[in-house]
């Protein structure tokens, strides 16, 4: 499914198969995940793609080709490809050990072409590897959604108890399993009247659910917002306690409305979540060995990308909408 203008539905294409690079494994996909990310490039509000695109960045598949560069990698394993996609290796942040935050990055889906495709190419660097139980579309969701609200999750403050979160999508619903797992009671506001999102979370643990407006029923110790929308900042911060932290998890959100340093005093802090590093998947991963999480997909076929993209732009997908491949 091929990406050619913003604003205008992916366009089917029969292409050729892509074959690897000296660094690079070849992929038959098993499923990709759909991100909100995708539709701001799909809209034009990430708009420095690589066109035209072929998007999806929540890739598990299936190693069939390796470059001849790669040894860490065999025919046959399975891998799971993220946001993140290339490195320079030699800028300050990646020296730093900061890789997320490279000069020089290239983007899965949207600086090279992604996962909406039956086969795809990927750096042998950049691909997770996986057990076996991992090769099923189910687990697609892990490569954005999960990593992403794993990144937010990391900054706030261990001693946190009350977590808010606001949006619940993909990404909330993989996360609010590890928080409660690890003893954090979570309060999840989605938008107003979604009765159905709301139901959704406290059937997933959630102590309190409500909508986005609402003042919840106890102080927050930190806040993590997934839903683009910039006037949830000083909503989170009017909820949050003294020292608490409003974690910003998305790569783009409409402009924050000024409000008053009362809502900010206290040593209240916001912070901004930008990609992630390999280390945080593998940390990630590691978490999942001793928390049980399961993710609630939607599952369309390829040449249905752009229903399910729709649907996931109007709310009315609950969990992840995933592409699955014959």
């Amino acid at each position: 499914m091929v990406f050619e203008k913003a604003g205008q539905p992916l366009v089917l294409r029969q292409l050729p198969v892509p074959q690897p690079a000296n660094d690079q494994v070849l992929l038959k996909v098993i499923a990709c995940g759909i991100c909100r990310t995708d539709l701001h490039i799909l809209d034009g509000e990430l708009s420095q793609p690589k066109l035209p695109l072929i998007p999806g960045h929540e890739i598990v598949g299936r190693i069939v080709k390796v470059g001849d560069g790669v040894i860490e990698l065999k025919v046959n394993e399975v891998v799971g490809v993220p946001w993140l996609g290339y490195t320079c290796g030699h800028c300050k942040f990646c020296k730093q050990g900061k890789e997320n935050l490279c000069d020089n990055p290239l983007f899965t889906g949207y600086t090279i072409d992604g996962g909406y495709a039956e086969y795809t190419v990927a750096d042998a660097r950049f691909c997770f590897r996986l057990d076996e139980a991992y090769a099923k579309y189910s687990s697609a969701p892990l490569f954005c959604a999960g990593l992403i609200g794993f990144r937010s999750y990391q900054m706030i403050d261990p001693a946190a108890i009350n977590l808010g979160i606001y949006g619940f999508g993909a990404a909330a619903h993989i996360l609010i399993q590890i928080a409660i797992a690890q003893g954090k009671k979570v309060f999840a506001f989605t938008r107003d009247a979604d009765e159905q999102a709301q139901r959704f979370a406290k059937s997933l643990g959630a102590g309190w659910a409500g909508n986005s407006s609402e003042v919840p029923p106890e102080r927050l110790d930190a806040a993590i917002i997934f839903a683009p929308v910039g006037e949830l900042v000083p909503m989170a911060l009017k909820n949050i306690d003294k020292a608490g932290q409003v974690i910003c998890g998305g790569i783009h959100m409409s402009d924050i409305p000024a409000f008053s340093y009362d809502l900010l005093w206290g040593e209240r802090m916001i912070k901004s979540v930008a990609n992630l590093t390999r280390q945080d998947g593998l940390d990630f991963f590691n978490i999942l060995k001793s928390v049980s999480v399961h993710t609630q997909t939607e599952v369309f076929q390829l040449s249905e990308a752009n229903e399910a993209i729709n649907r996931l732009r109007t709310g009315k997908i609950n969990g992840a909408a995933v592409l699955v491949m014959k």
